[in-house]
């Protein structure tokens, strides 16, 4: 008996796109849960494309990272409540600000392996909603209490309740093996590469910019969802200058001299939801649908931010796409300079300028800045965790498709926990 033959990748497809406009946290969607979210983004993307008959989507594939207990089985759940037809499996992946770009890559994977035809992957996150745990102090009072053998040594268990254990656990932006927020880390990160508060100004102001132009010309007409009375991103500022966001104080590394950091150029708490389709060549023709670009190559990697070079810069928390862009490229073939379109994360201007001196230090060309984010990215639209790597490949395989020819884009996401996820898209 002969072995089974491996099978041949297949190239796969970015058709569409759809999310909701991004909210900053606490405004219109304060009382919207993540399953509400994606399931508003998800039918977009079902009316846009033609999605609603039986077996249409092969899979979907999502993720949250702030996630209730009534979360559990959160892509399933948004499927059944969605115009997609209820018999299309479902799950859940998490990789912090990575989820939605990793939803991507493990459904591009089955479609290259043929294993199915079509997926849709995304993401939501909201931190207007996010769950507060219990006490732990009173969640060790209440096992005792179910444990206990008699009414008598219940009531005995539920009498050592204090108001102090009445007090929630409330999510903190920090790193369980630092204590520092994203925001902190990023500070240390960005005096350890020279990052200056002018450079992180003009890149933020460009993101604005870019974004509201992208908006008036009509790019995002098919790629956003209206949702509770919001049309375009919340955390827009057309108005965007250099010379209005030097007038914002410094909110990260007040620790130490000089600190650059400001809420203008961080990104703010945001709520939103985002989807992409993918589909194999054949699946796409065979419905008449033009694919915007193809996902050829991902990458993933990891830094030691604990205890490798973090004071020098190299292993910061936001660093791993430094390490896994050129090892992508490497495996590829290719150098920044074969890239029509670069789109990093700006989860900070900081992060983002510090990723682009790391790419040159490891001998990568610079990348040339009018083609860099050029619809704006996380510093404008917000930045709801999950979601964001669904926007991004979205937003860039339009962009691709807009230029007409062949084209190459690449994406690159960093992540908390010190990861990185990176990827290649192109039009041939």
């Amino acid at each position: 008996m002969s072995p089974l033959k491996p099978p041949r990748a297949r190239r796969v497809a970015v058709v569409g796109g759809a999310r909701v406009p991004f909210a900053r946290s606490d405004g219109p969607y304060a009382t919207a849960s993540n399953q509400e979210m994606l399931t508003a983004a998800l039918d977009g993307l079902v009316e846009r494309h033609g999605l609603q008959g039986p077996g249409a989507v092969g899979e979907f594939v999502a993720g949250a990272v702030l996630k209730h207990s009534r979360d559990f089985n959160l892509a399933r759940e948004t499927v059944l409540g969605s115009t997609l037809d209820p018999r299309t499996p479902a799950y859940d992946v998490q990789q912090a600000c990575g989820t939605g770009l990793q939803a991507v890559i493990a459904a591009a994977n089955k479609i290259a392996l043929g294993q199915t035809e079509s997926a849709v992957a995304g993401g939501v996150d909201t931190a207007s909603d996010a769950p507060l745990g219990v006490n732990d102090r009173l969640r060790r009072i209440l096992l005792e209490a179910r444990r206990a053998k008699s009414p008598g040594a219940r009531v005995k268990a539920l009498a050592k309740i204090r108001p102090a254990h009445l007090v929630p656990d409330i999510p903190r932006n920090a790193e369980p093996r630092t204590g520092l927020s994203m925001g902190e880390h990023a500070a240390v990160t960005a005096r350890a590469w020279g990052i200056t508060r002018e450079a992180q100004d003009e890149l933020a102001a460009a993101s604005h910019q870019r974004l509201a132009a992208a908006y008036e010309r009509g790019f995002f007409q098919d790629l956003v969802v209206p949702f509770r009375g919001l049309a375009r991103d919340q955390n827009l500022r057309p108005g965007s200058t250099v010379e209005k966001l030097a007038a914002l104080k410094p909110v990260f590394g007040l620790d130490a001299p000089g600190p650059t950091m400001t809420a203008g150029n961080s990104t703010p708490l945001t709520d939103g939801a985002a989807t992409v389709l993918l589909a194999s060549e054949e699946w796409a023709e065979a419905r008449g649908l033009e694919p915007l670009a193809y996902l050829t190559a991902y990458e993933t990697a990891a830094v030691d931010f604990v205890g490798g070079d973090v004071a020098g810069g190299e292993d910061g928390l936001l660093m791993a796409p430094a390490y896994a862009v050129p090892r992508m490229l490497e495996r590829a073939g290719l150098g920044i300079e074969d890239f029509d379109l670069v789109e990093i994360h700006e989860a900070f201007a900081s992060q983002v300028l510090a990723t682009l001196a790391a790419w040159e230090k490891r001998g990568l060309a610079p990348v040339d800045r009018a083609r860099l984010n050029t619809a704006g990215s996380s510093l404008a639209t917000g930045h709801p965790f999950a979601a964001t790597g669904a926007r991004v490949v979205a937003t860039l395989a339009k962009l691709l498709a807009e230029r007409g020819g062949p084209g190459r884009g690449l994406i690159s996401v960093c992540a908390a926990g010190g990861q990185g996820v990176t990827a290649i898209l192109e039009r041939t």
